[in-house]
């Protein structure tokens, strides 16, 4: 029996499918052009401020001056930004802030209820500010739909990374205790279901070049939901045990089986892959916008809450907050700044 149990073709744009705990996942990949104004928002790009058109090279999702995301509320769930290339902005109302990209990692639980922006700084006037992620929402049971928000960074130099002895093939570590190559993974906020090895939440970023190959283990545990989608390289003939996968696809996997992944040498390009897993939380799910809980009741008081407190405000002066060009990547959080030097989280 194959450990494909199903293959469902990816949209061309917006959100992939997924499996409990998880809620959304989406690929951003923009081609954004050199910025003369080098992130000083004089510049007015093409975009209507709701610009996600999948046919053109860069998208300015919700932004008019820098493209991303300004600020917004996030209640019941968890963010997991992943980044390849370029780099975000954050801000919130709790007052954190940071800049990172370039293989770094944010992980926040909104839980209770937090504002928070997610911008695309172009810093570069003298090169394309090319942007890859993935934005990854994890759900809470409902126990821990209210604790209070947290943070963490991962900055790249701390995200595990496995290499295959013949340098083909990768897997970067996100999430989970897969593929450490004798690295400790990277301790999730406390009240993630991530934080609990029982529920074997893992998210991997899998790269393979031609004439690579790769196993991926079973679950570690029974009864886990595992998912893996072919985001690059669809035209390479890639092989997932044993079928020849040539479209952006989603596969449902069956997680008690192991998985063999090959790419043939005469390919063109490497294929890569994202792995989403974990045990299902098996509760119901309310979900309206920004906001998951568990009863339309308790979506009703959420934006009646936001409606009344603003979860906080906004201590920001833009909605669309981005920092000096030369900032550098790091992390404001509790009032003290961090960088890639140092891993940093706070409750």
């Amino acid at each position: 029996m194959s450990a494909i149990l199903k293959a469902t073709r990816l949209p061309t744009s917006g959100p992939y499918p997924t499996l409990d705990p998880f809620l959304f996942c989406v690929y951003h990949k923009d081609l954004y052009p050199p910025d003369e104004s080098v992130g000083k928002m004089q510049t007015k790009w093409p975009g209507n401020g709701s610009d996600f058109d999948s046919n053109l090279p860069y998208r300015m999702y919700h932004g008019d001056y820098i493209p991303g995301f300004p600020q917004h509320p996030h209640r019941g769930f968890e963010t997991i930004t992943a980044t390849m290339q370029g780099l975000v902005d954050h801000a919130d109302s709790m007052g954190n802030a940071g800049r990172y990209g370039e293989g770094d990692v944010q992980w926040m639980t909104a839980g209770e209820g937090v504002v928070h922006g997610e911008m695309f700084p172009l810093v570069h006037s003298d090169k394309d500010n090319t942007l890859r992620l993935f934005q990854i929402w994890l759900n809470l049971p409902k126990n821990n739909k209210m604790v209070k928000p947290s943070f963490a960074m991962f900055w790249e130099n701390d995200v595990p990374v496995w290499n295959s002895e013949d340098g083909l093939a990768s897997v970067t570590a996100w999430a989970g205790n897969y593929f450490l190559g004798g690295k400790e993974q990277n301790s999730p906020p406390p009240d993630s279901w991530a934080a609990n090895p029982e529920n074997d939440v893992a998210v991997l970023h899998v790269v393979i070049k031609p004439g690579g190959s790769l196993v991926i283990p079973k679950a570690n545990q029974d009864r886990v939901n595992r998912s893996m989608y072919l985001v690059e390289g669809h035209a390479n003939n890639a092989q997932v045990d044993g079928q020849v996968i040539k479209d952006k696809v989603c596969l449902t996997m069956d997680a008690t089986k192991e998985v063999t992944i090959e790419l043939p040498s005469e390919s063109t390009d490497e294929v890569q892959f994202l792995l989403l897993q974990g045990k299902p939380i098996d509760e119901p799910v309310a979900q309206h916008g920004p906001f998951v809980m568990n009863t339309q009741s308790e979506i009703r008081d959420a934006f009646m809450e936001y409606s009344k407190t603003k979860f906080g405000g906004w201590p920001w002066p833009r909605d669309d907050m981005v920092f000096p060009q030369d900032k550098g990547r790091f992390a404001l959080i509790d009032g003290k700044e961090s960088r890639p030097d140092e891993s940093c989280s706070v409750e």
